[in-house]
């Protein structure tokens, strides 16, 4: 319950105040109590929390691809999963993997600049190994790739590229290529040390060998799409659908598919005796079929196109004519009329 104080007692108080009786508040103890966040200038912050988090979403369905892909590859049990996702300088990260290693420099298309995937050189050595015969052990010397162990290792990194891709579909669509294979960190500056980057570790195992692979992006490259980085976009994507890329990634994958296109003149029934008495030259007569209705054009199992044909050349050819379903019953008998004509 609040108490409130008379004139008297308040003067009293101020009277013990300046005689020192009384001590005042200490008011920069109170200060002291506010919260305060350490920025450092030379090391800033560029991704947020959610940021971070969805950059770990993405690269668990990558680390899920990848160990599909590289346990078909290798025969056999390989483990890849997200160990850490972090932010740090691009002079942090060189200082942190060893020296030989192996580093591809990746080829953010359609970003702008690179990125680099660093992988262990214990993997590195066990899937040479695994390739060339062996029992996936690593090698504790450490040593420079070959001219042969580079290559295998650049088809490597070229199949774990094509999970990439997959992997950021919903962000944008990434069409990552391998610029080059290094071994010292020092050769591979792609931005300068004091760049931010966000850090992807995977921690990987193949058979007993264990190991690490990095997957480092520098923020220059990332920026362009910072704002898709989080849950909500990403989200809100897959459930309104296939977004303009997507469709155009479909329609440009459809245009080289393979399908059959049939022109069928009629149908009719036959037994068996029948088609196995026929011979060349003979005429098959085809019911509810005129001389100069249109034949039915079938793209796969579907009829779509009315067509007559004809000849290019030396080739027996179609016309195309109308579509199937803009004719009706009525326009049909009109359209045969005018092909007897």
């Amino acid at each position: 319950m609040n108490e409130v104080l008379s004139q008297d007692e308040i003067d009293q108080l101020l009277t013990a105040i300046s005689t020192g009786d009384i001590e005042s508040p200490d008011v920069s103890h109170a200060a002291d109590q506010r919260k305060i966040k350490i920025y450092d200038f030379k090391r800033p912050d560029k991704f947020s929390k959610e940021q971070i988090r969805t950059v770990s979403i993405m690269h668990e369905t990558f680390a899920r691809l990848t160990t599909t892909a590289l346990s078909a590859l290798l025969r056999s049990l390989v483990h890849v999963h997200v160990a850490s996702v972090d932010q740090l300088t691009y002079e942090e990260f060189l200082r942190s993997i060893p020296n030989p290693t192996t580093l591809g420099i990746i080829n953010m298309d359609p970003l702008k600049g690179s990125a680099i995937m660093e992988i262990d050189p214990a993997i590195t050595f066990s899937i040479i190994d695994r390739l060339f015969g062996g029992q996936g052990e690593g090698t504790k010397v450490t040593r420079d790739l070959s001219d042969i162990e580079q290559t295998v290792m650049e088809g490597i990194i070229v199949r774990i590229l094509g999970n990439l891709r997959e992997a950021w579909s919903q962000v944008i669509d990434l069409r990552p290529r391998l610029g080059q294979i290094e071994t010292n960190p020092q050769f591979a500056q792609i931005v300068p040390p004091n760049e931010m980057v966000v850090l992807v570790t995977l921690e990987t195992k193949i058979g007993e060998v264990e190991g690490m692979m990095n997957f480092c992006i520098p923020y220059l490259t990332i920026e362009p799409i910072i704002s898709k980085l989080s849950a909500q976009y990403m989200y809100s994507s897959v459930r309104s659908g296939a977004t303009t890329e997507n469709l155009n990634i479909i329609k440009e994958r459809l245009s080289t598919v393979a399908i059959n296109v049939l022109a069928e003149v009629g149908q009719m029934n036959l037994t068996v005796r029948d088609v196995l008495s026929l011979r060349a030259g003979d005429v098959v007569r085809l019911p509810d079929v005129r001389k100069g209705d249109p034949m039915i054009l079938k793209i796969g199992n579907r009829s779509k196109f009315y067509c007559r044909p004809g000849i290019v050349g030396n080739r027996v050819a179609v016309q195309i004519t109308r579509k199937l379903e803009d004719v009706s019953k009525d326009e049909f008998e009109e359209l045969a009329g005018e092909e007897e004509g």
